[in-house]
């Protein structure tokens, strides 16, 4: 951090400070794009309607499983302006969660929409942070090379850790429903104002 802002810029993660994000978990997680802009489609009659743009997102988050081993995706919708997705890890007892940098070659190397570094230096390989912005640049990449130069995502990305208590129902519930629920979202810009 530059002395200059004393820490007065930096806003908290909100990941768990002692959990590893690449150990085998259920993660729920909501992706918004930058100031709420609808890139993604419509909703109309309680139904989502995929732009191009939307129809790439949906296609990049199922292949996400192709890209990352022992990943899976279960219940998700993309929305007019943000994806809301289950993302589990699931390593057999006898894998190790990886600790080498990301620069080591990926489980399958002839996928390269997918890149597990950022600007601040390599993410844990597997991690869910690595997962979400190896997805998020692919997006980008495409959207930059397709003529959609101002697309953007919010930075960060919203998760949350699905426990053994019952919520995998209600989560899978809410993301089925969130078309129907649009109008009421506080993800829509419309209920900026309300």
């Amino acid at each position: 951090m530059h002395p200059k802002y004393k820490n007065k810029y930096r806003v908290e993660s909100t990941r768990l400070p002692n959990r590893d994000y690449a150990a085998n978990g259920w993660y729920f997680v909501s992706i918004c794009t930058r100031d709420r802009t609808h890139f993604f489609g419509d909703v109309i009659e309680g139904k989502i309607q995929l732009s191009e743009i939307g129809q790439i997102v949906q296609q990049y988050w199922a292949e996400i499983p192709s890209h990352f081993e022992y990943t899976y995706i279960d219940s998700y919708i993309i929305m007019p302006n943000h994806v809301h997705g289950i993302i589990i890890i699931d390593r057999p007892n006898n894998v190790q969660t990886p600790n080498y940098p990301s620069g080591t070659p990926s489980v399958n190397p002839s996928l390269q929409k997918f890149d597990e570094s950022n600007k601040f230096g390599p993410l844990k390989r597997g991690s869910l942070q690595a997962i979400i912005h190896s997805y998020k640049s692919a997006v980008t990449r495409w959207c930059r090379k397709n003529g959609h130069e101002n697309f953007s995502w919010q930075p960060r990305f919203y998760d949350h850790i699905i426990r053994a208590d019952g919520s995998l129902d209600k989560i899978r519930e809410y993301i089925i429903n969130n078309p129907l629920k649009w109008e009421e979202d506080k993800e829509n810009p419309a209920n900026l104002w309300m």
